[in-house]
């Protein structure tokens, strides 16, 4: 059983950077795949980006890539994603999830993942 906690999430304006930050319970942290999801109001949830359970491994969605960076740190149980140059279509919440690392790479479709966060609001002032 993984429990996964987002934290970070706040209002901030075009462009600014912000860091969100997922932290995860239990001694099997470092066997799972970690993603970040995002979910704006009236759409469907959409995965931002991946990375594997060794860190070796990153993925981001196309409208991300170059923006945003994912990290993990095993010591701390937590994965990281630093959000530059925000734009007010990255308004949305944003939701981690844990993945076994055996499944399919990357891990784009919400149906692969094991365990899910609450989520943490980000709002992107234009």
């Amino acid at each position: 059983q993984v429990q996964l906690v987002e934290s970070g999430g706040g209002l901030v304006q075009t462009g600014a950077s912000l860091t969100l930050s997922c932290a995860a319970s239990g001694r099997t942290f470092s066997s799972y795949d970690m993603g970040w999801f995002r979910q704006a109001p009236g759409k469907e949830r959409e995965f931002v980006a991946a990375i594997a359970w060794n860190g070796l491994d990153t993925y981001y969605d196309v409208s991300v890539r170059g923006r945003f960076t994912i990290s993990r740190d095993s010591a701390k149980n937590t994965v990281y994603l630093q959000m530059n140059s925000l734009r007010h279509e990255d308004t949305a919440d944003y939701y981690c999830a844990a993945q076994w690392r055996g499944k399919r790479w990357p891990p784009l479709d919400d149906y692969q993942y094991d365990y899910w966060g609450q989520g943490t609001q980000v709002t992107v002032s234009s």
